[in-house]
């Protein structure tokens, strides 16, 4: 990494590991999510979803394709009991042994403070994999002046003492500023892929087979269905959770507009926060919403630090 970027990192002690293992695995994997686990190479990271008959996320992950034998899936470990329980349901025959391996990784979130001299080349491209020590550094979506990664090591792995701390709020609001949400715990069972703008962050793959809901994913997808996007938005207001809805202030309605996705503390006593929203509030109310009810706080919000897909 370029000297003009300085490292720095956290345990993420809110997540976790599921290893999947056996002649089957990355087969197995390849008809249960939304991503062509059969097309990643060996040692490639990608984004992907765990769906439910009715196309709606259950889980959200990274998965790390070690080999076709051997598949990792990284996620937020309130998630993790539940996505395995549901996964190992349908093993069935498959010669695949699914277990939670949380105890033997660690998994830290690295930040690249950006000197104002970084040109883009230097940041890797999202759900890139490095080798690191004795585990991988994958590369996310990046967030202003800063590019984002996982660090995943062996438990017993010990980073250099010398390496800088990074606090949690600062992780947080960075994951934030990426616009690349991770359900953890809230709202599951809620969204389409495409609400979280997985589609267009290379979550979704619309070529590979059947996986539980497909058909209404790709229905969302092809036949101009979606009236939701997740959005990033500012409040000068700080206090705001995941569930909070949001409202159009001029409607004075009891129906929400939206729904908070996650939140992070700013630098200015306010916070910065991902919100699924009506496409149609987010196009003619822009300057109207409140969180909480119609009367609540305001929200501003900002440009998507990513490109959307042009066929929605």
């Amino acid at each position: 990494m370029s000297n003009a970027i300085q490292n720095r990192s956290l345990p993420l002690t809110d997540w976790g590991v599921i290893d999947a293992q056996g002649d089957d695995a990355a087969s197995f994997l390849h008809g249960q999510l939304t991503q062509d686990v059969l097309l990643l190479r060996d040692g490639q990271a990608h984004l992907a979803g765990y769906c439910s008959a009715k196309g709606r996320l259950l889980a959200t992950m990274l998965v790390l394709k070690m080999s076709a034998q051997h598949v990792l899936l990284l996620m937020p470990k309130a998630n993790l009991p539940a996505t395995l329980k549901r996964l190992s349901m349908f093993v069935l025959r498959a010669k695949v042994k699914l277990t939670d391996a949380s105890a033997q990784w660690q998994i830290r979130g690295q930040l690249g403070l950006l000197s104002p001299d970084v040109v883009p080349p230097l940041v890797p491209p999202a759900w890139q994999v490095n080798p690191f020590m004795g585990g991988y550094l994958i590369s996310l979506y990046p967030a202003p002046a800063a590019s984002r990664s996982l660090l995943l090591l062996p438990a017993e792995e010990v980073l250099p003492s010398v390496e800088p701390t990074l606090d949690k709020s600062a992780w947080d609001l960075a994951e934030v500023q990426a616009g690349v949400a991770f359900l953890h715990g809230e709202l599951l069972d809620t969204f389409v892929p495409q609400m979280l703008n997985y589609e267009s962050i290379g979550g979704v793959n619309f070529k590979k087979g059947c996986y539980p809901g497909q058909e209404v994913v790709a229905r969302s997808q092809f036949r101009g269905t979606l009236k939701r996007r997740l959005y990033t938005a500012q409040s000068l207001q700080a206090g705001w959770a995941p569930g909070v809805e949001v409202f159009v202030g001029a409607e004075a309605s009891d129906q929400p507009c939206g729904v908070v996705v996650q939140s992070a503390p700013d630098d200015q006593g306010g916070c910065l926060l991902m919100l699924v929203l009506q496409t149609d509030a987010a196009t003619h109310h822009a300057d109207d919403l409140h969180g909480h009810s119609p009367q609540g706080p305001l929200l501003r919000l900002l440009p998507l630090p990513y490109e959307l897909l042009n066929d929605i």
